[in-house]
């Protein structure tokens, strides 16, 4: 018997359809075991707000240990995880092969799918995660829809609070008229026959967010894409159940993942490889997908199949570069950049491909940040997170803050947008001009975030 697990963490297939699963009494014998475990353990403790909340919670008990706390009070330690998977990647000792077999995050989604099940998870959260109906309605009165959704509207967003708990001060994402799926089919860029890779073919799955909310990661995306000679289809078939995954909505998530590898299949049997411009998105469709869909399910060979073809962006440029060779023409960027790596990518267990993309741009200054902006998806932005959020992101935008660049690039679009909310809130907290402050310095409106394709894009000269 081993202390600690030196082996590569593996997880299990998530048996959401079992009676047991869905259990109260059984999913409560599971959390006090693993919270045990976590307690006398600790090395978490400078995560998510988790741990520090599970921490309290029995160190301030009448027993000092965990029999103190009643289970009633576990509420909090669950609504605090923000799935970033930093804990089983990056920090406990004991996830599967060990046999204490403790996959933290798959549990917080089994306490939020007894919560679906109890009707817990409120009606206009639920709403909030439906992207592609929202998507396709505020994209039809984009102008309406921004100015309505901006945090600076006091008319719109205390109200938005009360109906939605969306917090008023949290930024959300625009909404575009016309959706990159099609401005892709509208304009098509010109395919570079001497690049070096030129042969390959690639399905750029648009992910709800590129698609409604940003068009431009897409528009770099396929620019550098067909620039470096890669045969490149848009297409959307639709979200990717993510946002269902934060509500523990297994039942939603085995929906999206048959619809979209239905979609995408016949051109990965004609060759194609998907790419994802989204880490969260490629971690769904490579790793999450495979372990919800029920093994019975007739759809089950595609989503597998799926999976071994489908690459993050990032990790898709690298290969090029490593393979073939990119194609020549990238260009210095004097100012350089701060680079956040997003937790979905890190999760993803490829090393750090958006670093290694950039690194590719000649006498550049990469600046690496690797914790967690404290984001978490849709959890983020609701009234009783927001704050919670800018408190475990905050080591990010103090580094951030420090490195003095003018961009702050991550590859998760919503990650980025909330550094920037809290070097904005720490360089208002500080007294301009206190040398004792390395944020102090700062002026809030030079701060601004774009994904890492749109770095590597300008430095071809492509936008």
């Amino acid at each position: 018997m081993r202390e600690g697990s030196l082996d590569p963490p593996v997880r299990h297939p998530i048996p959401w359809q079992d009676d047991a699963f869905l259990d109260e009494a059984a999913l409560e014998a599971e959390l006090r075991r693993v919270f045990d475990i976590c307690h006398g353990c600790r090395r978490c403790f400078n995560l998510c707000d988790s741990f520090p909340r599970l921490f309290d919670l029995i160190d301030q008990s009448a027993s000092g240990e965990l029999d103190g706390v009643p289970g009633s009070a576990f509420k909090a330690v669950t609504d605090a995880c923000t799935l970033c998977d930093l804990c089983f990647m990056t920090k406990c000792p004991y996830v599967p092969p060990h046999r204490f077999d403790i996959d933290f995050p798959h549990l917080m989604l089994r306490t939020r799918a007894v919560a679906l099940k109890q009707g817990h998870i409120p009606f206009a959260a639920r709403e909030l995660t439906k992207t592609d109906r929202n998507g396709q309605l505020a994209g039809m009165a984009a102008p309406v829809a921004n100015w309505a959704t901006d945090r600076r509207n006091e008319l719109t967003r205390p109200l938005l609070e009360r109906v939605a708990g969306v917090h008023h001060d949290a930024a959300l994402p625009r909404y575009h008229g016309k959706t990159f799926a099609l401005r892709a089919k509208e304009s098509r860029r010109p395919l570079n026959a001497v690049a070096p890779a030129y042969g390959r073919k690639a399905v750029l799955f648009a992910t709800c967010f590129v698609n409604y909310n940003n068009p431009a990661i897409g528009e770099a995306a396929l620019s550098v894409l067909c620039h470096n000679g890669v045969e490149t289809e848009v297409l959307y078939p639709g979200c990717c159940g993510m946002p269902q995954l934060e509500h523990g909505d297994f039942a939603r998530v085995t929906k999206a993942a048959v619809q979209v590898a239905e979609a995408l299949i016949p051109w990965v049997e004609r060759g194609y490889q998907v790419v994802l411009p989204v880490p969260s998105c490629a971690l769904m469709v490579k790793f999450e997908w495979p372990l919800i869909v029920p093994a019975d399910h007739p759809l089950r060979a595609k989503v597998e199949t799926l999976a071994k073809t489908s690459f993050d962006l990032s990790e898709y440029i690298v290969g090029i570069a490593r393979k073939e060779g990119l194609a020549p023409g990238l260009q210095p960027l004097a100012d350089g950049v701060t680079l956040h790596i997003a937790c979905h990518a890190r999760a993803q267990n490829m090393g750090h491909k958006a670093a290694e993309m950039l690194r590719l741009i000649p006498s550049t200054p990469i600046k690496v940040i690797e914790r967690c902006s404290g984001h978490g998806g849709s959890w983020g932005v609701m009234k009783d997170n927001f704050e919670t959020a800018l408190k475990v992101g905050k080591p990010v935008a103090s580094q951030a803050l420090r490195h003095g660049k003018p961009t702050v690039v991550s590859e998760c679009p919503l990650a980025g947008a909330h550094i920037v909310q809290g070097m904005e809130r720490l360089s208002a907290a500080e007294t301009p001009g206190n040398s004792a402050s390395p944020e102090a310095d700062h002026d809030s409106t030079q701060f601004h975030t774009c994904h890492p394709i749109e770095i590597l894009a300008r430095s071809y000269g492509l936008i």
